[in-house]
């Protein structure tokens, strides 16, 4: 399996990249693993902050609203019951809800492969020789999209995010800058376009390319 590669000025490289089958060719008979790994990645980067207040946080509600017997209102002990208007509330959100998922690591790495995969069979993969940007420019960065044609979601996979790449993506809504040991299926799976270094693919065909 190959893929053009391009100089870091946007132009055809004579020598194609060539995508390990193990990694870019994994069949993918259902995408139910992927979906798995896509909520599992939603679920454990999820705030949890919602909290409300039970009837023993809220204020007030320390008298007795009214007597016990003889105003042929139905008994209450305090307005801070669930029932009335400004009271508590029961069974809501407390703050220590935990809603982190956890996946295999065997099953997480073959994810990546299938989702890889889907992006390989998509026409998705866009292989460079070197990124680099001296003086973290966003111009540079742009430019270089711009020649490849890549006008929607990038995601940039990198050995090195160094400060000077950070600097010149970091403005740019549509672009992604990752390093190779932290490729995922959210962002394989959210990207329109993913560019990856001549060094980033060896790192991840190395990671990958194994049985585990």
């Amino acid at each position: 399996m190959a893929v053009p590669t391009f100089t870091a000025a946007g132009a055809k490289a004579a020598t194609p990249a060539k995508l390990a089958k193990e990694v870019f060719g994994v069949e993918v008979a259902n995408h139910q693993l992927v979906k798995q790994a896509y909520e599992t990645y939603l679920s454990n980067g999820r705030d949890n902050l919602a909290v409300v207040k039970t009837r023993g946080l809220v204020s007030g509600g320390g008298k007795k609203p009214w007597k016990q017997k003889g105003t042929g209102r139905a008994r209450f002990g305090s307005s801070r019951n669930p029932i009335w208007r400004g009271g508590g509330i029961v069974f809501g959100p407390t703050g220590l809800e935990n809603y982190t998922k956890k996946l295999p690591v065997v099953a997480k790495r073959q994810a990546i492969r299938q989702a890889l995969s889907l992006a390989n069979s998509a026409d998705k993969i866009i292989v460079v020789e070197k990124l680099a940007s001296k003086e973290g420019k966003t111009s540079e960065i742009v430019k270089l999209m711009n020649k490849l044609g890549l006008n929607r979601n990038a995601l940039v996979v990198v050995t090195d995010k160094t400060a000077e790449l950070n600097r010149a993506t970091a403005n740019l809504q549509n672009v992604k800058l990752v390093s190779a040991q932290y490729v995922n299926v959210y962002d394989v799976m959210n990207a329109d376009h993913i560019v990856l270094t001549s060094d980033a693919l060896k790192v991840v065909q190395e990671w990958l390319g194994g049985t585990k």
